[in-house]
């Protein structure tokens, strides 16, 4: 199993050379970068030049972006403001569709996989004109990152609009076959539940992110910290048709935690209980 982080970790500060250098050391071997501008500016060309000597140097591979969720200047600050592909109000979706488009040129310089994409901002219902925004966002970008060799990953989030059941009933009614899922098991042990949510999206799942919480908010915990009964989930994991990346996904909680310490020592344990079942082929490429 190829270790896999993301940078949603150290999203309050920027991703430094030295941040790096501490996650190679650690034994982890991919990243997933969340386009914070803040934390990395996608935008700026000497800021992915300067990435890419730096995952080169440290044998580090890029496995996937997290799209942007807010506006970021040229200058490379948040301005707050959130983006949504889905929004019925097309200047904003533009502009939305705009910084998705800018964090997959990445590609044309760091080849990734995946990019995982919300399809839309904060707590959503899924109505009629969200959905038809969505579409025709989503109709463009799955080209624009085909032609960049980057599929596009919808993840589920604990609201309508990004639930399981939206997901997949958004794909087979709109034929966006390029269209691939990000299976988020935090989200979903808010809601529906990781079991069902895994079953209604395994077909399409082509990547994951694993974190932990007590079944109320999106606590972002390492696994085994919270309530989700691991072992039916990686179980679940196991019997999927390919096996599945597993990128770890986790918030700060005070400074220095959790720990690349800790963060090994969930990664063994993981991988232990993935080769128990059989599984231990999971990987991250």
């Amino acid at each position: 199993m190829q270790r896999i982080l993301s940078t949603y970790r150290y999203v309050n500060r920027p991703l430094a050379p030295e941040l790096l250098a501490e996650v190679a050391r650690a034994g982890i071997s991919g990243i997933e970068i969340f386009c914070d501008a803040s934390h990395f500016n996608f935008r700026s060309a000497q800021a992915v030049r300067d990435l890419a000597s730096v995952l080169e140097e440290r044998g580090l591979g890029l496995h996937s972006l997290h799209a942007p969720t807010e506006r970021s200047s040229d200058s490379g600050y948040r301005g707050g403001t959130p983006l949504s592909i889905s929004d019925p109000e097309r200047i904003r979706r533009l502009d939305a569709v705009d910084e998705v488009k800018r964090a997959l040129e990445v590609a044309e310089r760091i080849p990734f996989r995946y990019l995982v994409q919300h399809m839309g901002s904060g707590r959503q219902e899924a109505d009629r004109r969200k959905l038809d925004a969505a579409f025709t966002s989503l109709e463009h970008l799955a080209v624009f990152a085909k032609q960049r060799g980057v599929t596009i990953a919808l993840e589920n989030k604990p609201d309508e609009l990004g639930s399981p059941a939206t997901l997949v009933h958004f794909i087979k009614e709109t034929h966006l076959n390029l269209l691939r899922f990000c299976f988020d098991t935090g989200h979903a042990h808010v809601e529906p539940g990781v079991a069902a949510g895994f079953e209604l999206m395994s077909e399409r799942v082509v990547t994951t992110h694993i974190h932990d919480n007590h079944g109320e908010k999106d606590e972002h915990l390492l696994p085994y910290d919270g309530s989700i009964d691991w072992d039916a989930t990686l179980g679940s994991f196991a019997s999927a048709p390919e096996p599945l990346p597993l990128v770890l996904e986790l918030k700060e909680r005070a400074p220095g935690t959790p720990s690349l310490d800790e963060i090994r020592a969930v990664y063994d344990k993981i991988e232990n209980r993935l080769d128990e079942k059989g599984a231990g082929a999971a990987r991250a490429d």
